[in-house]
């Protein structure tokens, strides 16, 4: 086990995962408006699953999809930040970043905010080369946080492994960001 990494930005807390934040995530996995780019929502228990999975491996590399807090509220708000997807994914091994937030939170620049500050942890702290992010390719509102924290589409759609043939959100499209572009940014 290691120190756990925590995030602190002007608004937000990216940290490790808390009993009390089950409920709160439970509610925003069964929202069919969050989870509309998903094959499907969540139950109670595969949700409280998937946190405990998020825990586990936060206090196994020190990092990991975090829980994120408002910090002026103490709210949980959802999670975020870097992952190793276990798919047998085109461009695997890979680091992505992602994110997941409660339908309230939506369109405040949340996402873009601690993605940045998730981004600045990947390359400053595990010095990774690349990171990416895909997602269903309809999915503009996640895309256009990709642009903003300024990933690129790398025109390299792929059919999801995880997500039956024929089901429309199959086709997903992959961001990609080095180190070397996040500095050239940072300037």
């Amino acid at each position: 086990m290691v120190n756990p990494i925590e995030i602190s930005t002007q608004r937000l807390l990216l940290r490790p995962w808390r009993s009390s934040d089950l409920e709160p995530f439970a509610q925003l996995n069964a929202d069919p408006e969050v989870m509309s780019y998903f094959p499907d929502t969540l139950s109670r228990e595969q949700s409280d699953d998937l946190a405990q999975r998020c825990q586990q491996l936060i206090q196994q590399r020190g990092w990991g999809f975090w829980a994120v807090e408002h910090k002026s509220s103490d709210t949980f708000i959802g999670f975020l930040g870097l992952h190793v997807p276990s798919a047998d994914l085109p461009f695997s091994p890979c680091v992505e970043i992602g994110w997941r937030l409660a339908k309230t939170h939506w369109g405040s620049g949340y996402a873009t905010e601690g993605g940045r500050a998730a981004l600045q942890v990947a390359f400053d702290q595990l010095n990774l080369e690349e990171v990416v992010s895909f997602t269903a390719v309809a999915n503009r509102r996640s895309r256009r946080v990709m642009e903003r924290l300024g990933m690129g589409d790398s025109a390299e759609n792929f059919e999801h492994p995880a997500i039956p043939p024929g089901h429309h959100l199959r086709q997903h499209c992959l961001y990609r960001i080095t180190h070397a572009a996040w500095q050239v940014a940072q300037i």
